[in-house]
This record gives structure tokens, sequence and C-alpha cells, in this order.
């Protein structure tokens, strides 16, 4: 008899297991089932124990995704549109957590919008990833705000409303980190996930995910055929970790390089010479072009690394204030009169 193969583990020493969730129930074929396999993928490479991992997500189908990955990590699954609050919250509580919240376009753009608003302006350490396919898969189908205008139902009922672009409006609004992906391009996500990771403020990752049983028929620009045709890739997206001593060589000029908050590199190949992804302006104009064309721009639009994060701007103390004494997070009354004393 042989030696007995050993699992493979990854730098901080565990199995693949952790990483993995509950068996998944949601259609087959559906776009998040994969968005799910490439968040454990990345997670794993990154070497990030799922126990300092909280994920988080509201309601609908893409809100059922964490029972799916990561096992061991803590979870929370809140009310409708309201993670992000949740997700500001815990993170207040514990800094030292890395979190992963998971929502969709109808839980951001519809009934959540306001809270997307104020954690894009926050810049709150966050993945924040929107599992869009424009519809409201969990009700029948029904449009979501990110439909685009002129795209059908499975009854040929047309929309006529403006869609929001959450990338553009993330951009304007101040996340440090934007990015559109597609499930069914699996080495541009998983890269664009583990740059996530690394980086420190709000990581705001669009995902076109096709709903298999609502809107992937002709006439949908969700479904897998149109995004296929209609995908057109901001440049190839090379992340190297901190802790894998790889260079890249590329032709100056064709590249930019940027260093991620924990020294990791990422190397975003340039599809046009005046494109630059630390531009607000080019990655909105970029958004703009292709959206008349009727394509989606994927891979990293917009990325600010040194853009301080929420916590940091809060000027918190180092141990999380979970770990504190109540009589240091709690100061008795007499705390609150010497205040009020002083201010007469």
């Amino acid at each position: 008899m042989g030696e007995p193969v050993k699992a493979k583990t990854n730098r901080i020493g565990l199995e693949m297991a952790p990483y993995r969730g509950g068996k998944t129930t949601l259609c087959a074929g559906c776009g998040h089932n994969a968005i799910s396999e490439r968040i454990i993928d990345a997670f794993f490479e990154m070497g990030v124990n799922p126990r300092d991992v909280i994920k988080l997500s509201g309601i609908g189908c893409s809100s059922k995704t964490p029972a799916y990955f990561l096992a061991d990590a803590h979870g929370f699954n809140s009310v409708h549109g309201r993670m992000p609050s949740v997700a500001t919250g815990a993170l207040l509580a514990n800094r030292k957590m890395i979190a992963i919240g998971v929502s969709g376009d109808g839980d951001t753009g519809a009934i959540g919008i306001g809270q997307f608003v104020h954690l894009m302006r926050r810049n709150v350490p966050l993945v924040y990833i929107i599992e869009d396919n424009g519809c409201y898969g969990l009700t029948k189908g029904q449009f979501s705000p990110t439909a685009d205008v002129g795209s059908t139902q499975k009854n040929g009922q047309p929309n006529d409303l403006p869609p929001i672009d959450t990338c553009m409006l993330a951009v304007q609004l101040g996340a440090s980190f934007v990015a559109r992906s597609f499930s069914g391009d699996k080495k541009q996500l998983l890269a664009i996930l583990k740059a996530a990771i690394a980086h420190r403020g709000t990581a705001m990752i669009d995902v076109l995910s096709p709903c298999v049983t609502f809107n992937d028929h002709e006439g949908s620009t969700k479904s897998y055929a149109y995004v296929k045709e209609h995908d057109e890739p901001g440049g190839e997206v090379n992340f190297v970790p901190f802790f894998e001593d790889i260079s890249v060589e590329y032709d100056p000029g064709t590249t930019t390089a940027v260093t991620m908050h924990d020294g990791s590199k990422l190397y975003l190949k340039k599809v046009a010479e005046e494109y630059n992804p630390t531009d607000k302006l080019a990655a909105m104009r970029l958004m703009h072009e292709t959206h008349a064309r009727g394509e989606f721009a994927t891979g990293i639009l917009y990325i600010e690394p040194d853009k301080d994060d929420f916590v940091n701007q809060l000027n918190l103390v180092d141990t999380p204030l979970a770990f504190l004494p109540t009589g240091t997070v709690r100061p008795g009354r007499e705390v609150l009169d010497a205040v009020m004393e002083e201010h007469r």
C-alpha cells in the first residue's frame, strides 16, 4: 500500500474543509453558486483564518449564500437592505475582524439604497458583493433597479425605467475599490476577490450573476449569453499577495502597478493607453461609454489604496471595543456629571 495522500493545506496550515459551507439550495446553474466557490478559493489561497471573518447578508437569493461558504466564520443574516449598518456596528465593535457582505441588486438598489449610499461614503472596511441578476428571483422575477431599459421578462414585458449603475454610484460616493465581474469568469473574479480581501476600505464588487429560472432568456440583458457576448474586460487583473515572492514583468506604459495596504501588489493591464484605474473621471467615463454601447466594463474599475477607512477616521483605540471592560466603554454617572460641569 502506498502512502496516504495528504490533504492540501494553505499557508496557515488549514485544509479546505473549514472554508466550505453547507450544501446549496439555490437553482442548479445559478451564478450565485459560482461566486460562493470563488469566495472559498480566495479566502483559502489568501490564508485567512475563517474564525477571523464576519460574513453578513440581507434578504434574497443572494443573501442565502453565506451559508454556503466559510462554515467556521461568524455570520449574521440581517433584515432586508440593512446589512451595511449591521456590518458597520460589528466592525466598530471589533476592528480586528475581516468582513464580507453579500447582497443582491434588489437588496442594495431598492430597499437598501440609503444604507448603500452611506456605506460607500464612509469607506467602511468591508468586502461588499452585489450578486446582480437584474431581477427579484425569490419572488418570481420582477425587474430590480439594475434591470436595463428594454430588457424583457420571461413573458416579454420590457423594462421602461433606467437602471442604477451601482459601480458608478460607488465611485461617485467615495468607495476606494470598485470592480465589476461576471460569475462565469473564474480567473478574473478570483483575482478581484483576493485583491478586495487585501484592500483596507470598502471594496464594492458588482458581479453579474444570471438567474437561470427567471432572467436567462432571449431579450434579457443579464442572461449568460448576453453577458458573455457583451463583457468588455477593462484589462487583465493580476494580483500578487504579500507572502508570495513573485515579480511580474510588463512593458512600461501598458500596466498600472498598485501597492495594497498589506504590501500586496496589483497589476492592472490597460486596454486603453489613457485609462488609469486611480482616476475617478477615467473610471466614470469608461462605465458611461461601455453602458452606452450596451456592454459591461469588467475588472477593477477604480482603486484608491491609501484612502483612510472609517474605523481609522474615528481614531478608535487598538484594542477592539468588544474586549474593553464595561467600566471603560460605559463610564458611570459621575463621569457624565463631571463633563457637564466642565461645560457650564
